[in-house]
């Protein structure tokens, strides 16, 4: 029996997805300060909305495309977006509580004042992706794609990084305490003054040769 693996796009820029009905198409509306908890949306496309303000609780989003979404100042809290497509959306002073983003990929979008907290971010697409300072806290991100993304003063703590892809990733100055650091090549990144714990120092020493004892 096979089994399906949610995970993020392999290419950083996919084919564009069949177009959906137009009953699944929301084009340039205004939702500022809408409540959408417990709704469901799957393959939706939401194109150029206004999100900012939105109050978000357990409300699910599968396999839907976002593309120009302001998503400022929208509080999300055990929420789904699994499988999701954001291009070209803004972040600022969004936050996600206890969500799930299995699987879902982020394109050219921005981020400002940005911060998970808990939740399943695993297989998410962040390649290239500006998180500078953003907050990622007691966040499961196994095999997340973290390809060059700027990490410069953001605080990553307590995080399930094992398995992700970190290779060229800005790191200095990021706090790492507790994360999971076990696939985190040290020669391919950036780690100037960034604050890790004694037992992530050992895993970063073996992976530069070194024999702990």
């Amino acid at each position: 029996m096979s089994i399906r693996r949610e995970r993020a796009h392999a290419d950083s820029f996919p084919h564009e997805p069949p177009a959906a009905g137009e009953e699944r198409v929301v084009r340039g509306e205004d939702w500022y300060g809408r409540d959408l908890s417990g709704q469901r949306f799957a393959r939706h496309t939401f194109y150029d909305t206004d999100w900012t303000e939105v109050v978000d609780d357990g409300g699910v989003f599968d396999e839907c495309t976002f593309s120009g979404v302001k998503f400022n100042a929208s509080r999300h809290t055990s929420a789904a977006f699994t499988n999701c497509t954001f291009k070209r959306c803004s972040f600022f002073d969004t936050r996600f509580d206890q969500c799930k983003a299995v699987g879902s990929l982020f394109q050219q979008c921005t981020f400002g004042a940005f911060v998970v907290s808990g939740g399943d971010w695993s297989y998410t697409g962040l390649p290239g992706a500006d998180l500078r300072k953003a907050v990622f806290d007691g966040v499961r991100m196994r095999e997340a794609d973290l390809t060059a993304a700027r990490l410069e003063e953001a605080t990553v703590t307590g995080v399930d990084l094992s398995g992700a892809m970190l290779h060229g990733s800005k790191l200095v100055r990021a706090d790492l305490r507790g994360s999971d650091l076990s696939s985190l090549d040290p020669l391919t990144v950036e780690l100037a003054g960034a604050k890790i714990d004694p037992g992530q120092a050992a895993v970063i020493a073996s992976a530069l040769g070194f024999e702990v004892s």
